[in-house]
């Protein structure tokens, strides 16, 4: 399924790669692909006090048609950047799911392809919560990602590498269609006014890819699995609240 995103369409498809997985989701803008499996066990494991969620973010260099050059011809642990991207997935997602559920649940997100022009980071958090959504974890979603850039004071959205180099504004806002779930930015000292007419330029801006991924879900969503969720301990609330 596909819909117009800013300059170019965003592309969602299933049930080619990862099959196992309990949902993989490939996401496609422009000539970058990312690859988001999302995978849920069974049972809880004993013991178990807090909620196992691991978001893991990789980008290989054949992604950009290149291979690893120089002593090491391998790619080695992750770089500040995969680990950041990895933390902008986690972040949104991690508060929609089921308070108590104990469950581990792992999300991978793989870059298969960059064109050097659109960041994959805002398709990893879109395929994160497409691949959530049409499995059988449960999730209280779906959410959207965008980035928001500002060119001679005028917004862009999904703006390219070239174009922030030019951008007084570096905004990523993720929303679902109740409002705003997370926003990080850096910016050259705009106005609060123009920053608070960025984030609504990019709330309304992911609607779409909302709804898109509600009918993804239609189309090919798994009915969500029944996971026993911890249960807090009214007594000890209770004497925590005194």
């Amino acid at each position: 399924m596909k819909t117009k995103f800013g300059n170019n369409e965003i592309i969602l498809e299933t049930g080619k790669m990862a099959k196992q997985a309990n949902g993989s989701v490939a996401v496609q803008y422009g000539g970058t692909m990312v690859l988001v499996t999302a995978c849920m066990s069974k049972e809880p494991r004993e013991g178990q006090g807090f909620f196992p969620l691991t978001v893991e973010y990789q980008e290989k260099t054949y992604a950009a048609g290149k291979i690893p050059g120089g002593f090491f011809k391998r790619e080695g642990r992750p770089s500040e950047s995969e680990i950041l991207t990895a933390r902008l997935i986690d972040r949104p997602i991690r508060p929609l799911f089921p308070e108590g559920l104990l469950n581990e649940v792992q999300i991978m997100a793989i870059v298969l392809s960059s064109d050097g022009e659109n960041d994959s980071d805002i398709l990893a958090v879109i395929g994160a919560s497409a691949a959530l959504s049409i499995s059988d974890i449960p999730f209280n979603g779906p959410l959207a990602c965008c980035r928001v850039g500002r060119v001679d004071n005028q917004f862009i959205l999904n703006p390219t590498y070239a174009q922030l180099e030019n951008s007084d504004l570096d905004l990523v806002v993720v929303a679902n269609n109740k409002g705003i779930v997370m926003l990080e930015s850096k910016s050259k000292e705009v106005s609060e006014k123009i920053f608070l007419e960025s984030v609504k330029f990019g709330f309304e801006n992911l609607q779409p890819i909302i709804i898109l991924q509600e009918e993804f879900r239609k189309l090919c969503g798994k009915e969500k699995a029944v996971v026993e969720l911890r249960k807090t301990n009214a007594e000890l609330q209770g004497k925590i609240e005194e």
